[in-house]
């Protein structure tokens, strides 16, 4: 059974626009149930649907042959005169993993170019490496991106069937001094999403042993197809930047300490860390800064995207709160929420020479904004890092995101 995605209604929308509708997202997130979804809908609406896979060879030959030979498998839509109004209902086609063409931008833009408003694509990608690629400027106002991500904490529980805890979780965000009267339970789930992600597949089964077996699978065979494409050509090197770097979740990329630990050059560690950023693994924070020449490094902070691959990367799965990386993991996640309500270039960290620190910085205008510093309780707040960072910037208001409940802080966590 299809659960409904956050993202869902909004792809729905934009199948509205004559831009290309162009989903991407890490491999097993969910991409292709959500198109065939749409495709469905659509379907049932009486329109003009197709639906077809590039991991059909046979089909990907054809259509690498040129892109008019996608019509052997789909409608063909009527080609639009000069001047003409386009149909009235155009035809819609779905396609699952368009990256394995030869030429995806090629065969997207002949394609648009041709039919215009009479032919609506609806494109997934997993690899973002290869989108970034071949999806050259050509495609400039063709398409419009979206990233379906691995599911957030509200999503969790709803594939989980727990309804009810997430009216509560809605509750606990819209009202800032509500205390829920199911805290624990709903924590112990909040400890749960933190020790396996957000992997649907991952979410939706029960057993312990099978969760890490599904997590090993993705780590395994899946980050494997995104090294092969990717051509990487020392795939153990990688995988030991990979574990490098889920141990210092939350702590500063630096690249020569990286390359002199696997052994490769600081070219080959811009390689593999632009690979795993590009098929939506990690994310790299860069610093916020002003003129000061006193701040910051301008090494990049780095953050999973799903805590689950993280901690099948260090193969820990042991209960949250007897784990050492509990402070890892919890700013992992603030990434992660943080990252579901601004946009990825918004969100900074600030950091000076003399390592005052604030975890999380965002830009909501110019030289105006917000600042988040996670900490598991209030008592371990560095209080002179606050007061500096308020009296460099002043616009930037500070909360404190703490796990535990505790009245002295300005802001307690809220899932």
């Amino acid at each position: 059974m299809y659960i409904p995605r956050k993202i869902h209604q909004e792809i729905k929308n934009h199948l509205k626009r004559k831009e290309y509708t162009i989903i991407t997202g890490p491999r097993q997130s969910g991409k292709t149930s959500l198109i065939q979804a749409l495709y469905n809908e659509l379907k049932n609406d009486g329109q003009a649907v197709s639906y077809i896979t590039f991991e059909d060879r046979d089909i990907l030959s054809a259509i690498n042959n040129h892109p008019e030979n996608i019509f052997s498998f789909s409608p063909r839509p009527g080609k639009p005169l000069m001047g003409a109004k386009p149909t009235s209902q155009p035809v819609f086609l779905f396609i699952d993993e368009v990256q394995y063409a030869t030429d995806p931008s090629n065969f997207l833009k002949y394609l648009y170019d041709t039919y215009r408003e009479n032919l609506k694509i609806v494109a997934t990608g997993s690899s973002a490496f290869y989108i970034d690629k071949k999806f050259t400027d050509s495609l400039a106002g063709r398409k419009r991106l979206f990233e379906l991500k691995t599911l957030d904490f509200e999503e969790w529980l709803i594939f989980k069937d727990l309804a009810d805890l997430s009216e509560e979780l809605s509750l606990i965000r819209d009202r800032k001094e509500y205390i829920s009267p199911v805290h624990l339970e709903l924590m112990d789930k909040f400890n749960e999403y933190l020790i396996f992600g957000g992997y649907p597949e991952v979410v939706l089964e029960n057993n312990f042993e099978e969760k890490i077996t599904l997590l090993k699978d993705i780590k395994n065979s899946f980050l494997k197809k995104d090294i092969d494409e990717a051509g990487i050509s020392n795939p153990d090197k990688f995988y030991n930047l990979l574990i490098l770097l889920a141990g210092q979740s939350g702590n500063l990329v630096n690249r020569n300490e990286f390359a002199n630990t696997i052994g490769v050059d600081n070219k080959t560690i811009d390689k593999y860390l632009y690979v795993l950023q590009n098929c939506f693994h990690i994310e790299l924070v860069k610093p916020f800064y002003s003129n000061l020449r006193k701040e910051l490094t301008k090494m990049p902070k780095v953050y999973f995207k799903d805590h689950g691959l993280r901690n099948v990367t260090l193969n820990r799965f042991f209960d949250f709160k007897l784990r050492e990386d509990q402070g890892a993991l919890l700013e992992n996640y603030v990434y992660k929420r943080l990252s579901g309500i601004y946009d990825s270039d918004a969100i900074r960290f600030w950091r000076t020479t003399d390592k005052k620190e604030i975890d999380f910085v965002i830009s909501t205008s110019f030289r105006e904004g917000l600042a988040y510093e996670v900490k598991m309780n209030c008592k371990t707040v560095k209080l002179v890092s606050l007061k500096k960072f308020s009296n460099t910037y002043p616009d930037y208001p500070i909360e404190v995101i703490s796990y535990d409940i505790d009245t002295k802080c300005k802001w307690v966590l809220k899932v």
